[in-house]
């Protein structure tokens, strides 16, 4: 058997794995459990698991109730079903609750959660802590997701990216905006500010750029106004298309579908790259020609990447390239 793309085309920064373009937040139990059932629904209708349902910990937690709130959201990730893909947000490394949180949630259902989100990480010795808490609990192989929200943890986003446990950075901006005591104005947090003002761009480019450094996934803030879905859809192009994001934030479940549209490749783009890895693939990797055109690995590399994304926003594949998607058979005993 031929080895498969994602073996022989390696060594690409960004492209050390792949995960869902959308990461779907809810904090009440009401929402989170239509969370968990609307990711089973799509994931049937597209024949993927198309976001991620991120159980949170840090804003859904009433005042008083972090243990009983962390207890709750143990028992959904355990009553999951087994293939879905749900995480948890806990609350930040300084917060009194924090150790808590994480010796109930990944003590307890580490092995259910793709990753835990640690929010307001400055530094990368907030991310050693939040590691150490996480081996504490028994989960040392549970990936961690960090959300950069102020000036000094931009400044070390490349060291926060570059540690090994670290798999996606998320920006926070409302927290950045607000962390720079006025000096940034409103309209920085709104749709069309936060492309515009230079702090917040500068900010938004840095993360994504220590996260390709280091073959991380870079995380898009929320959109807030999610009534208004063509907003929230050049939103996320310009996050997709201009900055380098390859996932972004959803508060709302409208907001879900705009942005896999938003990061999921065209269809011209997806035949035109399965026609290209199909040729590849025929000429054992060798370069070969395509509309006047000379490509090797270096291009073959891009365009299994645009493969790979169409499979992650549910786009149905060419017949011909489909198969490396389809998940091995068990082996037999």
């Amino acid at each position: 058997m031929k080895p498969h793309p994602a073996q022989i085309l390696l060594g690409a920064q960004a492209g050390a794995f792949a995960l869902p373009v959308c990461d779907h937040y809810s904090g009440v139990e009401a929402r989170m459990r239509k969370s968990l059932q609307l990711q089973a629904d799509m994931g049937a209708e597209f024949g993927a698991c198309v976001f991620d349902v991120t159980l949170d910990c840090e804003d859904g937690a009433p005042v008083g109730g972090e243990a009983e709130h962390a207890a709750l959201v143990t028992g959904l990730a355990l009553d999951a079903a087994p293939e879905a893909r749900v995480a948890v947000r806990v609350h930040p490394v300084d917060h009194a609750s924090f150790e808590a949180d994480v010796a109930t949630i990944a003590g307890q259902a580490g092995r259910r959660l793709c990753h835990l989100m640690v929010p307001k990480v400055e530094s990368v010795e907030d991310v050693c802590r939040a590691v150490a808490a996480m081996d504490a609990a028994g989960a040392t192989d549970l990936p961690l997701h960090v959300l950069i929200e102020s000036p000094a943890a931009v400044h070390r986003a490349f060291d926060i990216a570059a540690h090994p446990r670290v798999q996606s950075l998320s920006f926070g901006l409302m927290d950045f905006v607000s962390a720079h005591g006025g000096a940034i104005p409103a309209e920085g947090m709104g749709l069309a500010g936060q492309f515009a003002h230079p702090l917040v761009l500068r900010a938004k480019m840095e993360i994504a750029s220590a996260c390709h450094a280091f073959g991380k996934v870079p995380s898009h803030n929320v959109v807030t106004e999610f009534k208004d879905s063509a907003a929230l859809l050049t939103a996320a192009r310009k996050a997709a298309n201009e900055l380098g994001y390859t996932r972004m934030w959803s508060i709302h479940p409208d907001q879900i579908r705009p942005i896999l549209s938003a990061f999921a490749p065209s269809e011209t783009a997806v035949h035109t790259a399965a026609e290209i890895v199909e040729r590849a693939a025929a000429a054992d990797w060798a370069p070969v020609s395509f509309e006047g055109r000379l490509h090797d690995r270096a291009s073959y590399r891009f365009y299994w990447q645009v493969l790979e994304r169409a499979h992650q926003t549910g786009r149905t594949l060419p017949a011909a390239v489909a198969h490396w998607f389809v998940p091995a058979a068990p082996a037999a005993h």
